[in-house]
């Protein structure tokens, strides 16, 4: 299976659904690449706020905050496109799963999400929403802190053995997705969730 078999015409239509569970991270993250932007591309306040790189002293802003490429395997293994639905999805879950996120970092986050970031990162009403829907599902799910799991070693595992692996329950996130998709029948990155 090759990387353009998932790249219909780039970043916003990028997507490797959950039932694609037979292709590797390595496979996934290539045809990712294809798409994304570099680091150098984010705006430092989203690099301030989500990556630890920028963690100053021991003050971190959020937890759950990992790298770029971390990310992008977080994107990747939640079924996720790129869209900012699947940003503030991912970026919920990935808090979230920490198990350490307190109510006071998640309004701060959406604050900053809908706030302060720019326009072309700043979440809406709805992705703050999936954000925070995010946030208490990886809190409830049984899976490995994303922040976590080195993906490193699993490059050539199928999505599938590393979901069982870090202990992703898929019926979780499709239960979930069948929700988004219909609170939100106009967004096409929760539409889609469904639809594969």
């Amino acid at each position: 299976m090759t990387p353009e078999k998932f790249n219909k015409s780039g970043l916003a239509n990028f997507f490797i659904p959950l039932s694609q569970s037979q292709v590797t991270l390595r496979q996934a993250y290539d045809a990712l690449l294809m798409v994304g932007n570099p680091s150098s591309d984010v705006p430092l306040i989203v690099r301030l706020t989500e990556n630890p790189e920028f963690d100053f002293g021991g003050f971190g802003f959020f937890k759950g905050r990992v790298s770029l490429r971390q990310h992008d395997f977080a994107h990747i293994v939640l079924g996720r496109g790129l869209a900012l639905t699947d940003e503030a999805f991912v970026i919920g879950f990935t808090m979230g799963s920490s198990n350490r996120v307190t109510t006071q970092e998640k309004k701060l986050f959406a604050f900053i999400a809908r706030t302060l970031y720019p326009k072309p990162y700043r979440f809406s009403e709805n992705g703050i929403q999936v954000f925070k829907d995010a946030v208490h599902l990886g809190y409830v799910s049984d899976c490995i802190p994303l922040e976590d799991v080195d993906f490193e070693p699993m490059l050539d595992m199928t999505l599938a053995e590393i979901r069982e692996t870090i202990r992703l329950e898929e019926d979780l996130l499709q239960a979930y997705y069948r929700i988004e998709a219909k609170r939100y029948p106009a967004s096409e990155p929760s539409q889609r969730l469904i639809k594969h």
